[in-house]
């Protein structure tokens, strides 16, 4: 199997796996205290992770500038240090947060905030330039779509980052960001469970990336999971929003999605794969242009998820009997 792909027509390179840093952001929260990170984080594992990552060939990092309130971009930095030149940073913006409290207090979509919010990031993470910027605001308003489209490409002119994209999976929206020349990807979700053929075509016709969130589906395919298993009150899963599938009421994973998941198991886990290797190689298998972002919160982790690399894709038989074990 290759070893990196095409970010979409932006000329870059990056590794067919890539890493997200949501989760080494930590605690943060909404307004209301709904918990939006995962639980507590152990800052210096998190640095020894993303160096475990580099050397094992990922170089691919995505991050947000609310992830945290700021702490998931301080991190990523300090890891990537001397290092920075080797790895792909895509951030995003469009949320509005304190840092101090972390916690999330609004939205804004003008280009006037994307400017004074990517200053912000690029001194957080240490760094001059980011390589993919992308708009954080899946549902915002289509007519916000080409001012910052244009100020993407003004920014692209002045050197601050090299491509853009819409962090959003409605495939209509993508598809004006896709209008501008340096707008490389889309990032949507995706997983073995929830299949997104519109978007993949989308990606396909314009020549985009399609970065991969919840390829894991929230932790459901990683195995580790189990029916009524509690959360800890700062994991997201605990409460919820309506969004998140596969954990219903917060108390533990839905029976329903965790016997999809059990039905998978021989064919995700065939080549000696984890379960959570065989999620990321079926969507290896889905599309050319896939690129998904695993989070992770430990070396071990981090070792785990790079090591779906060396087992490559599916086949297509594989990939017609997940259809089939899914009733698709």
């Amino acid at each position: 199997m290759e070893t990196t792909r095409p970010l979409g027509r932006s000329g870059i390179e990056v590794s067919t796996l890539g890493f997200g840093c949501w989760a080494i952001g930590g605690e943060w929260q909404a307004a209301d205290g709904q918990p939006l990170g995962w639980g507590k984080v152990d800052d210096e594992e998190s640095v020894r992770a993303v160096r475990r990552a580099l050397d094992l060939g990922v170089t691919f990092f995505d991050t947000a500038d609310t992830y945290g309130a700021g702490h998931s971009e301080r991190v990523l930095g300090r890891a990537l240090g001397k290092r920075r030149a080797d790895a792909v940073v895509a951030t995003k913006w469009g949320n509005v947060f304190d840092e101090e409290s972390r916690t999330l207090t609004g939205s804004d979509d003008s280009p006037a905030y994307l400017r004074r919010a990517l200053t912000a990031s690029l001194d957080r993470l240490g760094t001059d330039y980011v390589d993919l910027y992308q708009l954080h605001l899946s549902d915002a308003g289509p007519e916000q779509a080409a001012p910052l489209r244009e100020a993407c490409e003004e920014l692209v002119r002045e050197g601050l980052i090299r491509a853009y994209a819409w962090s959003t999976d409605d495939p209509e929206r993508a598809a004006v960001f896709a209008e501008g020349p340096h707008c490389a990807a889309v990032q949507h979700a995706l997983n073995v469970l929830n299949d997104a053929p519109a978007m993949l075509r989308l990606c396909e016709e314009a020549d985009l990336a399609s970065i991969n969130r919840s390829p894991l589906a929230m932790g459901l395919l990683t195995g580790k999971r189990r029916d009524g298993q509690a959360l800890e009150a700062g994991d997201i899963r605990s409460r919820p929003p309506a969004w998140l599938q596969g954990f219903g009421d917060g108390s533990g994973a839905d029976p329903e999605w965790l016997a999809r998941v059990d039905a998978l198991r021989d064919v995700l886990t065939s080549e000696g794969r984890t379960l959570a290797q065989g999620a990321l190689a079926w969507l290896w298998a889905r599309s050319a242009h896939t690129v998904p972002i695993p989070g992770f919160r430990s070396v071990a982790q981090a070792e785990e998820n790079a090591g779906a690399m060396e087992k490559g894709a599916l086949t297509g038989a594989q990939l017609a009997e997940v259809d089939r074990l899914l009733g698709r």
